[in-house]
């Protein structure tokens, strides 16, 4: 069974996004991080979970195309806001220049085109 529950707090529940095979891209790049690193990203989760939001651009931003990041340095962890008061987390990088790649954000893009057209399916959570 897979565990897709990142956080659930007052406010948001935030879900890491699973591929129609059974991959997570961002926890197993989560998973692949140091406790500390691990413990970094927690925080902002059960931040934006339990308050509902990151008032500092430095931890958490909008990238635009409907695609936000948390940024536990040096970490992007991307994502997306679905009805329900749910964050779904899609994919994750190391942080090498200012800007956020441009590759990261198109597949934050088609992950969330694929879970939106899964869940109007009725076969995301099997």
């Amino acid at each position: 069974m897979r565990e897709y529950i990142a956080y659930r707090g007052r406010r948001f529940t935030i879900e890491w996004y699973f591929d129609a095979s059974g991959k997570s891209p961002s926890l197993e790049y989560y998973l692949g991080l140091s406790n500390l690193e691990r413990r970094r990203v927690l925080v902002l989760f059960k931040r934006m979970g339990d308050f509902g939001l990151i008032m500092d651009k430095t931890k958490f931003r909008n990238e635009g195309d409907k695609i936000f990041a948390f940024k536990p340095q040096p970490n992007r962890f991307l994502s997306f806001f679905f009805e329900g008061s749910k964050i779904v987390v899609t994919n994750a990088c190391r942080k090498t220049s200012n800007k956020l790649p441009r590759n990261e954000k198109n597949k934050a893009r088609e992950y969330r085109a694929d879970y939106i057209d899964r869940i109007n399916g009725g076969v995301y959570y099997e």
